[in-house]
């Protein structure tokens, strides 16, 4: 009855504009105000609003000091609305759109704006203040512990040491080879050849990827994702505004999950400190909201911050068992053609991770493709999208869409 109640007391969360500036490679992008302005621009003519029409505003981002949202949003205007900064690593644009859409949903406004953004510099992602205790020191530690790392291993920059590790495990524990990983990133570069906001959109070869000695352990240069910088933006409504406005209702918010991390991931397989039971249980929360199977999904941005994670994360969104993750690269289930397509955009691997931006460039992309928006990279009637997205320390999203139309 509880749950009857609270159904009824939710407002259907429409995504009425979305918008992005093109990612760049580090020291080739504007400012992150002038990015954030841009990409606010863009959502706000996508929805064909004016930014008046705003009542409050999530932004995110993780390199930047405090107040770096009103920074930008100023640029647009200075209305008085209440803009709230967030950072969750790299799932603070999924944790902007998330209150967001829990400030539709539950009635606190009626129309909101989430912005993310990123300034990013060259190099592995490393810790701003060193001088202090690191909140990935939990996650470190425990995979260095469950796999009896070296002293210098646990020195490596967080990002090197755990996904280095995540991929040796993949293809030590479930027979992926380094050849199956290197096709997640020739897939990426062919999804993202027709997608102008892509920073990585010319061809590479298996040969190409493996033809660079590897980082650490199983991570090869072109096995993860670049720095960048970048700007994108969501802007979402109750159903009753979209009427009064006269705007279409053409993709809404299904059903979401989010969550941190469990105790239990840190004392079994390192595998589920980095990131798979955090998807696992996103997915599982997310699913159920919508009232859906991953069956369903047609389309899919997920966090494939690393071809490793990538892959790992197709069973724990329950596209396929873990022992089938090999034959579901190999038999080309995640393109065009196969059982879903995943990452059209290019992904994080191809279009780029400019950390604050990416969750809401993910949502971006699910919602053109929902409307039949993305040119040569449309899936073909796609009715579900599928948004997935993680950040260290822990925080991970999985936001489900649906086409109304």
């Amino acid at each position: 009855m509880q749950n009857d109640i609270e159904d009824c007391m939710r407002n259907k969360v429409v995504i009425c504009g979305v918008g992005m500036v093109p990612f760049k490679k580090p020291g080739e992008s504007m400012g992150y105000d002038i990015m954030g302005k841009g990409a606010a621009m863009s959502a706000l003519k996508d929805a064909g609003l004016d930014y008046n029409n705003i009542e409050q505003a999530f932004c995110s981002y993780v390199y930047g000091d405090s107040c770096a949202g009103q920074a930008a949003l100023y640029h647009v205007g200075i209305t008085g609305i209440p803009i709230t900064n967030v950072t969750n690593n790299c799932a603070s644009g999924s944790t902007a759109f998330a209150h967001a859409a829990q400030a539709i949903k539950y009635g606190i406004s009626d129309c909101v704006i989430a912005l993310g953004f990123e300034q990013m510099s060259p190099g592995a992602i490393d810790m701003i203040f060193p001088d202090r205790l690191s909140p990935v020191k939990r996650h470190t530690d425990a995979v260095a512990d469950l796999l009896n790392l070296s002293e210098t291993e646990r020195n490596l920059p967080p990002a090197v040491l755990m996904f280095g590790c995540q991929a040796e495990l993949l293809m030590e524990q479930y027979g992926v080879s380094e050849r199956t990983l290197a096709k997640i990133t020739v897939k990426s570069r062919i999804h993202a050849r027709h997608n102008p906001y892509a920073i990585y959109r010319a061809p590479i070869t298996i040969e190409q990827v493996l033809e660079k000695p590897p980082i650490y352990r199983g991570l090869r240069k072109f096995f993860a994702c670049p720095p960048s910088s970048g700007a994108s933006a969501v802007i979402v409504c109750s159903e009753a505004f979209a009427k009064k406005h006269n705007l279409p209702i053409q993709v809404t918010l299904k059903g979401s999950g989010f969550c941190s991390d469990k105790a239990e991931f840190f004392k079994s397989d390192p595998l589920d400190v980095t990131f798979r039971g955090l998807s696992r249980d996103a997915a599982k929360l997310a699913y159920e909201d919508a009232g859906v199977e991953p069956k369903d999904i047609d389309v899919v941005e997920l966090h494939d911050c690393f071809t490793s994670n990538e892959i790992i994360t197709y069973s724990a969104l329950g596209f396929c068992k873990e022992d089938e993750l090999e034959k579901f690269v190999l038999e080309k289930q995640n393109t065009y053609g196969g059982q879903v397509v995943i990452g059209p955009s290019g992904g994080l691997l191809a279009k780029g991770h400019p950390l604050g931006a990416t969750g809401l460039a993910q949502v971006t992309e699910i919602v053109q493709q929902l409307r039949g928006q993305s040119g040569k990279r449309q899936v073909d009637n796609a009715r579900l999208g599928l948004q997935h997205n993680g950040g260290l320390g822990s925080a991970g999203f999985v936001n489900i869409f649906e086409r109304n139309n």
